[in-house]
């Protein structure tokens, strides 16, 4: 492990799937041979992944709660995750929040989300808009989601129910979160996944740099330094730093937070690494400021209620 920070860790963005339960179709066996998403071949993800793989990965990174983000579950079966979740072992601080799946713009959904809301471990919702012609990279159904009526009523309801909406969308989509964003001055929006850079050429990464600027002048949205090699396959800790640099110029400490997205980021980072570069990147900034990144501003946002000085600085806690 690098040096740097050495204080707790939350992790606000990981799954856990048991394939066996038939629930999440987009790790289905594959027909065809085809198992390419925009993040990369997705084959080696397609098992099991539960608490006990999760911490397997994570340890010695010291740990100590995470927040458990929806994981494509079939909406056929409406809260069901959340219930399966519920029957997990969640003593070592798995999982201790969740983000539940709610497609805002179906006509339960103002049900399901007061359902979801009934339970003390959920504390956001996502509903994933990140549309591209490509239907292989795409991941929702249609494009101007964030623009439909219908949706929109479902994520006021949200809102009023008090979660939070983790927003994941592609550069090209932030004109239309900008105007989503000003609309919704009450509902706090967390942008995963440093708001996907996922067209590498001069010219996407200048679309996507600047629509994090201006994304990030709204005070009622924070990101997610999550998975940052997911579109970034061959990474070194420097190209890395010409992302995670940037989101933490536009947002802040207090506004950002490092998160794992395993297993899927496994795709192309062991956990150790990915915590290495994170730490590496961030050593140059206060302390304060560093355990904004790996503690504060997760525990703040998912409402986690822990106080750094009462959790274990023990490197094998999780």
């Amino acid at each position: 492990m690098s040096c740097g920070y050495g204080g707790p860790i939350i992790d606000p963005h990981h799954h856990l799937w048991d394939l066996s339960l038939g629930r999440h179709p987009w790790l289905a066996p594959p027909e065809a041979g085809e198992n390419e998403m925009v993040f990369g071949n997705i084959a080696p993800i397609r098992r099991n992944y539960g608490v006990r793989e999760y911490l397997r990965d994570a340890a010695g990174q010291n740990i100590v709660a995470s927040v458990h983000v929806e994981a494509g579950w079939s909406d056929d079966f409406p809260l069901e995750e959340t219930s399966w979740l519920d029957s997990l072992d969640r003593r070592l601080g798995v999982a201790a929040r969740y983000v539940a799946r709610v497609p805002l713009s179906a006509k339960e959904a103002p049900d399901l989300l007061e359902r979801e809301a009934e339970n003390q471990a959920v504390v956001g919702i996502r509903d994933i808009v990140s549309w591209h012609p490509d239907p292989k990279k795409s991941f929702a159904s249609r494009e101007g989601i964030m623009s439909d009526r219908r949706w929109r009523e479902g994520l006021s309801r949200a809102t009023e129910l008090g979660l939070s909406f983790d927003l994941l969308l592609f550069p090209w989509q932030m004109k239309e979160a900008l105007r989503l964003i000003a609309d919704y001055p009450d509902t706090r929006f967390v942008l995963n996944h440093c708001g996907s850079p996922v067209d590498r050429s001069e010219e996407g990464m200048m679309l996507w740099r600047d629509g994090l600027t201006e994304l990030s002048a709204a005070p009622n949205i924070v990101i997610k330094i999550s998975n940052p090699v997911a579109y970034d396959h061959d990474w070194t800790v420097e190209s890395l730093r010409l992302v995670i640099d940037h989101c933490i110029a536009c947002f802040g400490p207090k506004r950002a937070m490092f998160a794992s997205d395993f297993p899927v980021a496994g795709l192309h980072a062991d956990f150790n690494a990915l915590y290495d570069a994170f730490r590496t990147i961030a050593a140059s900034l206060s302390p304060d400021e560093q355990e904004a990144l790996f503690f504060s501003t997760a525990n703040r946002i998912y409402r986690l209620h822990l106080s750094p000085s009462q959790t274990s600085q023990d490197p094998t806690h999780v």
